[in-house]
């Protein structure tokens, strides 16, 4: 199963639909991590798990989402008021007390992944401003029972190697 993960897009719809209508075949859900500046029901962010940044005014986004791939549970979060720009601390602890194994957020515009105390971190960058690295980015995270495979991508598909990673999650 795959799903891929996408945020701050701040304002882009033909981008963020061109990502996901790229990978539509293979995947099973589309994260979109926030800051996406759309309203929830623009069609273009419409079937995404989607969540609200602080940069976001529609008020149906929610600031969090727990869901459910397969047998692993996503913690869905942008990131503001977890303080991630400081630490991952905070968000460790929400994923833990939600029971998530997977925690994905944005809003450091910092594309990375981290398995910290076996909950697996990941920020897939920023589509549209990009910080540290020059690739405006995305993710797609493969999984099965015991491993994740987590890969990034640049706005035109192409693979970010440097960024690939794999985890165990025994």
């Amino acid at each position: 199963m795959k799903v891929l993960i996408m945020s701050d897009s701040h304002g882009w719809t033909e981008e963020v639909a061109k990502v996901a209508d790229r990978h539509k075949d293979e995947i099973s859900a589309v994260i979109h991590c926030g800051d996406s500046e759309l309203q929830a029901d623009d069609p273009a962010v419409g079937s995404m798990w989607i969540v609200g940044g602080n940069c976001d005014f529609d008020a149906r986004l929610p600031e969090e989402l727990l869901k459910e791939a397969g047998p692993h549970r996503f913690l869905i979060v942008h990131g503001h008021l977890h303080s991630v720009k400081s630490s991952l601390m905070t968000l460790k602890d929400k994923a833990r007390e939600a029971g998530a194994q997977i925690a994905c957020f944005g809003h450091t515009h910092i594309a990375g992944s981290e398995m910290t105390d076996n909950i697996l971190f990941i920020n897939p960058g920023s589509l549209r401003l990009p910080r540290v690295r020059p690739e405006r980015s995305y993710a797609i995270i493969q999984l099965d029972q015991q491993r994740a495979d987590v890969n990034f991508y640049d706005l035109e598909g192409n693979p970010i190697k440097e960024l690939e990673k794999s985890y165990s999650l025994a």
